[in-house]
């Protein structure tokens, strides 16, 4: 039923400063395609903490340029971003966080990652590949282990900070050396 009434009911302006029922977004380029082209890049992204400092830096290239153990790439008040590189066989380590949540993106390689509420009852388990998400609750044992034949690269999110800022462990041994659980 059209009682005279456009479908859409509140005006937006656009950038002629006219009514547009049919576009919701104000801005010329929202809904348009990206202002610049995210191609590769031949510079290697410098890889340090940019944190607590505003930083845009594509992401994926970023982790898999990341040949360290655990580096950490932005470490804000609330939240850290590190990037890790596993050896074929090798693990994190089984670990546990009492007071954060953590995200796990794999961006390159395979591995099983394992979570329980003891570090005898890993009762979780899932194969994860490429473009893979882990989200790990507070308070929950976990490990992810590298099931494949290349580095597993992966980027992981704390809230809130988990490492140092600045943190860089080249190896998982001089991680181990620096942390005793």
């Amino acid at each position: 039923m059209n009682n005279g009434h456009h479908p859409y009911p509140y005006p937006v302006y656009n950038q002629y400063h006219h009514y547009n029922y049919y576009n919701p977004y104000q801005y010329p380029y929202w809904g348009h395609p990206a202002m610049h082209h995210p191609c590769p890049t031949t510079e290697p992204i410098r890889l340090k903490d940019y944190g607590p400092c505003p930083y845009v830096v594509n992401i994926e290239e970023a982790t898999k340029q990341n040949d360290y153990y655990r580096l950490a790439l932005w470490t804000g008040e609330y939240l850290q971003l590190t990037l890790m590189s596993i050896n074929p066989g090798d693990d994190i380590g089984l670990e546990i966080h009492e007071d954060h949540d953590q995200f796990i993106r794999i961006e390159e390689g395979q591995g099983v990652v394992m979570m329980g509420d003891s570090k005898d009852k890993l009762d979780f388990k899932a194969e994860v590949y490429d473009d893979d998400a882990i989200f790990i609750p507070a308070g929950k044992w976990h490990n992810l282990i590298n099931t494949g034949r290349t580095p597993l690269k992966l980027y992981s999110i704390y809230a809130p900070p988990e490492h140092p800022r600045g943190t860089i462990h080249r190896t998982k041994a001089d991680a181990e050396n620096h942390y005793k659980y």
